[in-house]
């Protein structure tokens, strides 16, 4: 049976550098639940570690995490990388840090990276400066997710950087896109210029949360049979009655 889930799939944690440190994983799953989502996407910038706890902390809240990552191309283009369990996603990750440049962070220019457990205490900090371009490309980066069982949503695809749009200036029609996401202020171009950019990929809206109050600001209604990256998927491409209902930002709805 087929039922609406409210869907937020671009949100950080505090090991993200640029996100408040507010941004636990027991935050962020009580955040969510009180902001009626069902589906929530874990994904920090360049990594996962903080990922599989917030998982498991959803799964007793009645939440589903989905594990994924912000990944910054070599283009400096920014892509959600989301995956259907645990072990893709470790698998991803640990791809990812063979390609991350070994550049020190400097926690006083660009913020703490903490991973944490699932009280909020801290077990360590990534000392790698996670707001960085890896050594793979747009095609690359797709390619590689999707040999893991995961998919490539392009973030913000048409904000002014790190995104398809600024970067390219196009949309590459030979990628087979799964959805794109649109950014916080798209919603009033949906009858103008970005309507008609490859209007055949479907449009999604995420928070993109780096604080607390941001989660679930943003959200996306999917029509799905369960809760699962599979189901997202069929969604996406209008499957089995599967689709997308509605998109909603800052209490605005548009389809």
């Amino acid at each position: 049976m087929l039922r609406e889930y409210s869907a937020d799939l671009h949100i950080h944690s505090c090991l993200s550098p640029c996100a408040s440190l507010d941004l636990s994983p027991r935050e962020i799953v009580e955040r969510a639940v009180t902001e009626g989502l069902d589906i929530i996407a874990i994904t920090d910038h360049n990594t996962a570690k903080n990922v599989q706890v917030v998982m498991r902390l959803g799964e007793k809240r009645g939440l589903k995490v989905i594990p994924g990552m912000e990944v910054q191309t070599r283009e400096e283009i920014h892509l959600l990388a989301l995956f259907p369990d645990w072990p893709s996603t470790a698998a991803w990750d640990e791809e990812v840090r063979q390609h991350l440049p070994d550049v020190r962070n400097d926690p006083e220019i660009f913020g703490d990276q903490p991973v944490v457990d699932e009280e909020g205490n801290i077990l360590g900090f990534e000392e790698r400066l996670l707001l960085n371009s890896i050594a793979l490309s747009l095609e690359d980066v797709k390619r590689r997710v999707e040999a893991h069982g995961g998919l490539t949503i392009p973030s913000h695809f048409d904000k002014g950087s790190f995104s398809l749009i600024s970067q390219l200036g196009l949309i590459p029609e030979d990628m087979e896109l799964e959805a794109l996401e649109m950014s916080r202020k798209s919603q009033f171009r949906e009858a103008g210029g970005m309507a008609n950019v490859s209007p055949h990929i479907p449009r999604i809206v995420s928070s993109d949360a780096h604080r607390l109050e941001d989660i679930g600001g943003a959200r996306t209604i999917l029509l799905l049979a369960d809760a699962s990256l599979k189901e997202v998927r069929l969604a996406f491409r209008g499957q089995g009655g599967r689709r997308i209902v509605k998109k909603i930002d800052r209490g605005m709805i548009f389809l």
